[in-house]
C-alpha cells in the first residue's frame, strides 16, 4: 500500500547499516535533500531511533530490520519498501559486518570467509538484483556501494574484507556496463571517514591512526555526515547522470600515497 500522495512523489532511497556510523551521515543528508530515507539495519534500537530522528527533524525516514548475511532478508527490504512506497530511486549499500578482529591469509577459516563473503559481497549482488526491475522500468535509477582503500592498496590483517570490497568493485563495474542503457549508474566510494567503528578500532591502535593521519593531505579523517555523505548525494543526482563505473576516492587524498596500515 503507498502513503498518500505526497510520499509518493518523493524520491525513496534505501541506505544499508544507516543506523551509525557512515550509514546515519548518508540518511542524514538525503533526508534533509527530501528523500524517503530506509534505513535497513540490524540493530533494531540504533535503526529505528535514526529513522525517528530524522522524522523529528521533519523528514521522513522508516526502519526495516534487515540482517545483510541473510540474503532473505535484503530481498525483504527491498519488497518491503516497494510495498511501502512504490519505487526505490537509490540504493546504497553500506552495511557490513563489523567486530571480529583482524586475521590474515593463512589464518582465515572458511567458515569466517564465507560469512564475510555473504555479508560483504552477495548482499550487495541480491540487493542489487532486487531493485534492477523497478529501476529499468522508470529508465532511472542510482547504485552507490560503498567500498574500501583497504582492498584497493590490499592492507594487512583485513583479507576477508579485502576480498569483499574489490569484488564489489568489480560489480560495481560490470552492472553500470551492462545497465546504463536502462538509465542507471552504479559507482563505487571509497570513504576515509572517523566512524563509531573506525575510532573503536584506531583506539586499540593509536599509533596507526597517528600515521594514518600524517598521510592523509588535508590532515584528518573525514566525518561522515560533512565529507562523505555530500557524495553520495551528488552521485545520486540529476548532476551525475553520465558519471558511472567509477570509484571515487573520499578521504582527504589518502589513496594517492597509500595510509599506513601496518597493525
Amino acid at each position: 500500500m503507498l502513503l498518500g500522495d505526497d510520499m509518493e512523489s518523493s524520491k525513496v532511497v534505501i541506505i544499508t547499516g544507516a543506523g551509525g556510523g557512515i550509514g546515519e551521515g548518508i540518511a542524514r543528508v538525503f533526508a534533509r535533500d527530501g528523500y524517503t530515507v530506509v534505513v535497513a539495519e540490524i540493530d533494531e534500537t540504533s535503526g529505528q531511533a535514526v529513522a525517528d530522528s530524522l522524522k523529528s527533524e521533519g523528514g521522513e525516514g522508516r526502519f526495516i530490520k534487515t540482517d545483510v548475511s541473510d540474503l532473505d532478508q535484503v530481498r525483504a527490504m527491498v519488497s518491503l519498501t516497494l510495498e511501502a512506497y512504490g519505487r526505490i530511486d537509490v540504493l546504497v549499500n553500506n552495511a557490513y559486518p563489523t567486530g571480529k578482529g583482524m586475521t590474515t591469509v593463512d589464518q582465515i577459516d572458511d567458515a569466517r570467509f564465507d560469512h564475510s563473503m555473504t555479508a560483504g559481497f552477495d548482499a550487495v549482488r541480491v540487493a542489487m538484483q532486487a531493485v534492477y526491475p523497478t529501476m529499468k522500468a522508470k529508465q532511472w535509477g542510482r547504485i552507490i556501494n560503498m567500498c574500501s582503500l583497504n582492498g584497493v592498496n590490499a592492507h594487512a590483517g583485513t583479507i576477508d574484507y579485502n576480498c569483499a570490497k574489490e569484488a564489489v568493485r568489480a560489480l560495481t563495474r560490470t552492472a553500470a556496463v551492462e545497465w546504463g542503457r536502462d538509465g542507471i549508474t552504479c559507482n563505487a566510494v571509497c570513504p576515509g571517514a572517523m566512524s563509531k567503528a573506525f575510532k573503536q578500532r584506531m583506539e586499540e591502535m593509536p599509533e596507526v591512526l597517528e600515521g594514518i593521519t600524517k598521510m592523509i593531505p588535508r590532515g584528518y579523517s573525514g566525518d561522515p555526515e560533512e565529507d562523505i555523505a555530500p557524495v553520495i548525494l551528488f552521485l545520486a543526482s540529476e548532476g551525475a547522470r553520465y558519471v558511472t563505473g567509477n570509484t571515487i576516492h573520499v578521504d582527504g587524498g589518502g589513496h594517492i600515497n597509500g595510509v599506513p596500515w601496518k597493525p
